[in-house]
């Protein structure tokens, strides 16, 4: 896994071979990330990254300069393997939290300029994130929500849906 640009640009990073969690490709990473730059400046802004996985979305957002980054994450390894990742970089702005997605929605009291959920794409109520998370104002007014899903999933009914992207079997639905 690596980071595609900014203060990190080429890092790499070793993802554990007993990783449950598929990083999102390069690819599709890179191309989310080309139509991001259009909707936020990332110069000190706030992320949250949901169902970190791998991590690789938040050393994206850390390398392209948010002021804070906070990524969840409920499995111990890769909770464990995320924070090995930032204790690596360095990098201040990075809170790891070790739980829930749902619980963390549910008891969130911050609003973040840009929030980031790739969920299993087996996860049975994945239809629900939207409303789960624009429903609580987590998100600032000018701010963007991408869910990464399978293609069997479709947002384009959503009152808050801006746009469906597809990279291969990756699929990303934009909400302001």
């Amino acid at each position: 896994m690596r980071v595609i640009t900014g203060k990190y640009k080429g890092r790499h990073f070793d993802v554990p071979r007993e990783f449950k969690a598929r990083p999102t490709t390069d690819f599709a990473k890179e191309n989310l990330f080309n139509v991001l730059n259009g909707y936020i400046d990332w110069e000190d802004k706030c992320a949250l990254d949901l169902f970190s996985g791998t991590g690789s979305i938040t050393l994206e957002l850390l390398s392209r300069g948010c002021r804070r980054v906070v990524s969840v994450e409920r499995d111990p390894l890769h909770y464990r393997v995320i924070t090995e990742f930032i204790n690596r970089l360095g990098d201040e702005n990075a809170f790891p939290v070790r739980g829930d997605v749902f619980k963390f929605i549910k008891n969130a009291r911050e609003q973040y300029d840009f929030i980031f959920a790739d969920p299993p794409y087996t996860l049975p109520n994945i239809p629900e994130l939207p409303d789960l998370i624009l429903g609580r104002d987590l998100l600032l007014p000018d701010g963007v929500f991408v869910l990464e899903h399978g293609k069997g999933d479709s947002f384009d009914s959503h009152p808050r849906f801006v746009e469906h992207r597809s990279y291969g079997s990756v699929n990303f639905s934009f909400f302001q």
